[in-house]
């Protein structure tokens, strides 16, 4: 198991709670259509936050749970910077928890 699985998987707990917190979180999934854009974080079809919720977490609690191989990349903070640029002090925590995830996915955290 990666070393870092443990602190990875607090981290997308910490992203949920966010995006709970800031009422971004939904209770009804985006359709099949919306949900498999071949455009990157689906930017055409779903809301960045819905994007995290349905597809980015799903994918790397799967991976945590299936003990397989994280990513060596991640720019996620950066997508959401640019998403939530007229909101930077609303969307704090959540950049703050995105940022942590960057450096644990390439080994900085």
């Amino acid at each position: 198991m990666d070393s870092r699985f443990p602190a990875v998987a607090e981290q997308l707990l910490l992203i949920e709670r966010e995006l709970r917190v800031q009422g971004w979180w939904a209770d009804v999934s985006p359709s099949e259509a919306a949900l498999s854009s071949p455009e990157p974080f689906c930017i055409d079809t779903l809301e960045f936050e819905q994007w995290l919720q349905w597809i980015f977490l799903p994918r790397m609690k799967l991976l945590l749970e299936n003990d397989a191989a994280l990513p060596t990349v991640s720019g996620i903070r950066e997508m959401a910077e640019e998403v939530y640029r007229d909101r930077v002090y609303q969307a704090r925590g959540l950049l703050e928890a995105l940022g942590e995830f960057d450096r644990l996915i390439v080994g900085r955290g």
